[in-house]
């Protein structure tokens, strides 16, 4: 079974060239050109990736991002930018992407971003019968679940790849060059805040006080550790 990819850009030129390419590597492919369209697509299709311009008519990237993490969907969303500022990459990430890439980009690179953040095979649906009813936190890396207290977390991919991660070294200090190259698995050239990112989303979720943190915790100067 493929993996179905929706394409979200205004411009016809790029959603072809995407297109051809992905379905030459075997994806199945969807596509919108504007914001509207995009968020009624990314429900009508249930696409296994998202690629996500952020300048789009109607409503931008960022709001397209923004509703569908509110909807509770975990789908791997990378954001397309021709904008070099460094806020909008971060205001992205903070919104809910997993990932984004500026223009111009190489096929090469983008067909690497998409096999990176499709990594997470499907995984089986739970019944409340399935979820694990003991205290604390439990990672279960065959259903690709994470729970707290006996009580499903909802995780995107990347959030859950990088709890996994630290779990499975349990009070191993790791940098973040470490965790961009184990958990991202390329390297992000030289923006690692992208790292602290996700680890302040993942918190926000797993901590019942985020400043405070009892599971992912702050090494000053060297990185983060797992200490549940």
């Amino acid at each position: 079974m493929s993996r179905k990819i929706l394409i979200v850009d205004d411009e016809k030129t790029i959603v072809d060239i995407l297109r051809f390419n992905l379905e030459k590597e075997g994806y199945e492919t969807a596509f919108a050109h504007d914001g509207k369209a995009a968020i009624d697509a990314a429900e009508r299709e249930n696409p296994d990736l998202i690629l996500l311009d952020i300048m789009l008519p109607y409503v931008d990237g960022f709001e397209v991002c923004k509703t569908i993490r509110e909807g509770g969907s975990p789908v791997p969303i990378i954001m397309i930018t021709a904008r070099e500022e460094e806020n909008d990459k971060i205001f992205g990430l903070e919104i809910g992407a997993d990932d984004y890439i500026t223009k111009p980009f190489s096929m090469r690179e983008l067909l690497a971003r998409v096999k990176s953040n499709m990594r997470r095979a499907i995984a089986p649906v739970l019944t409340a019968a399935d979820s694990p009813q003991q205290d604390g936190l439990f990672v279960d890396a065959n259903l690709h679940r994470v729970f707290k207290n006996g009580t499903e977390l909802e995780l995107t991919q990347r959030e859950y790849e990088l709890i996994k991660f630290l779990v499975e070294n349990p009070g191993k200090v790791v940098s973040r060059q470490e965790l961009m190259s184990e958990v991202w698995q390329y390297d992000y050239y030289g923006d690692l805040r992208a790292v602290d990112v996700a680890v302040r989303r993942l918190r926000e979720k797993l901590e019942d006080n985020p400043a405070e943190p009892e599971y992912v915790i702050t090494k000053r100067g060297a990185g983060y550790y797992f200490a549940g």
